[in-house]
């Protein structure tokens, strides 16, 4: 049996307590499914540059890059706000050295959690979607000009990065329900024009039974709040993904349920929940670990092909949250620690009718 070696990132604030969430569960579940997963720890972020004044050391750096995966929990906090190193720039670099290049977010709404998203429950019902966003190019990354009087910011693409995104999309559409939709601005920016003419290229040439539409972003922006269950796998740039997935996050009730995953063409990727540090609640075992349970997850599927193990930590996530069994965000009275065992629990126990 081939051990598989995971690096904790922890970070800051609420990291410790939902990357401790996150191996319980990965350690429950492999007890099922063969698996063998070594995990070593180290420093990012804020705790990092108090150890030895790098946000990301030399040591973390060389652990990541020789790692199956990576799963970070969270970075930040306000005491590194006075100058210096900034915390988030050891992200930044994780996500450079790693050479992650697309994001994927799920946004479900889970049965029984309507009453906690924004919108009305006959809007928000069924949401279950996922948004691939390019992460490294676009405005983002482009060229730059910058003064009192006059400022830029170009956004550039080449036909090779729009490309190898797409078929992260279409490769998700394919093992969902054969849906995708891409958002550009094609009738305005000559980036979105190229955008839209090599995913339609690639879907004719590779991908020719997968049913493509194309959105602008504006007309995006509204149809994610009018009708978010009509989306299945939704692809875009960078900039449109990085505001398009924080709008559509929300639809399923906290920020504490949302996971995400980095890809890499050479590594096995990073894996993540979307929340922040939230120190104010650090150390009271009130996060909600879900969101980082179910990057666990995604880390199975997407670094170690385990599909039936991923599997299996969603439903019992969702069969958790169905028994109301919750943190505080989703009105529930559970710790982090508990949710956590719960989830384990269900991994053990068949599901009766």
């Amino acid at each position: 049996m081939t051990t598989r070696n995971i690096v904790l990132l922890p970070g800051d604030g609420i990291g410790p307590e939902v990357t401790k969430a996150v191996r319980t569960v990965l350690e429950g579940v492999s007890k099922g499914h063969d698996l063998s997963l070594a995990f070593e720890s180290h420093a990012i972020g804020g705790c990092a540059i108090d150890a030895c004044g790098d946000p990301f050391p030399d040591a973390t750096a060389e652990a990541c890059k020789k790692a199956d995966a990576v799963f970070l929990g969270a970075v930040g906090g306000p005491q590194w706000d006075g100058g210096g190193p900034r915390p988030e720039a050891g992200l930044l670099a994780l996500r450079q050295a790693l050479g992650t290049f697309a994001n994927l977010r799920p946004v479900r709404l889970f049965p029984g959690l309507e009453h906690l998203s924004p919108l009305k429950p006959e809007r928000a019902t069924g949401t279950d979607m996922l948004i691939v966003r390019e992460l490294t190019g676009g405005i983002y990354f482009g060229a730059k000009e910058e003064g009192e009087q006059r400022a830029s910011d170009l956004c550039a693409y080449s036909r090779h990065e729009v490309e190898r995104v797409a078929r992260i999309g279409f490769d998700a559409a394919r093992s969902r329900s054969g849906r995708l939709t891409s958002v550009d601005k094609a009738n305005v920016l000559a980036s979105s024009r190229l955008w839209r003419k090599a995913v339609v290229a690639l879907r004719d040439a590779e991908y020719p039974d997968i049913a493509l539409d194309h959105v602008l972003v504006d007309a995006m922006a509204m149809k994610l709040i009018e009708r978010p269950s009509a989306f299945d796998v939704i692809l875009t740039e960078n900039m449109f993904g990085d505001i398009l997935s924080d709008e559509a996050s929300v639809i399923a009730g906290s920020i504490g349920l949302a996971p995400s995953a980095s890809l890499s063409e050479s590594h096995g990727g990073l894996y993540e929940p979307i929340h922040g540090s939230a120190p104010d609640i650090a150390g009271e075992g009130k996060a909600n670990p879900v969101g980082a349970i179910l990057s666990g997850a995604m880390l199975l599927r997407h670094a170690l092909g385990e599909e039936a193990a991923a599997a299996e930590i969603e439903t019992a996530v969702a069969r958790c949250l169905a028994d109301g069994i919750g943190t505080a965000d989703i009105g529930g009275s559970a710790s982090t620690t508990g949710v956590a065992q719960a989830v384990c629990d269900r991994l053990r126990t068949p599901v009766t009718s």
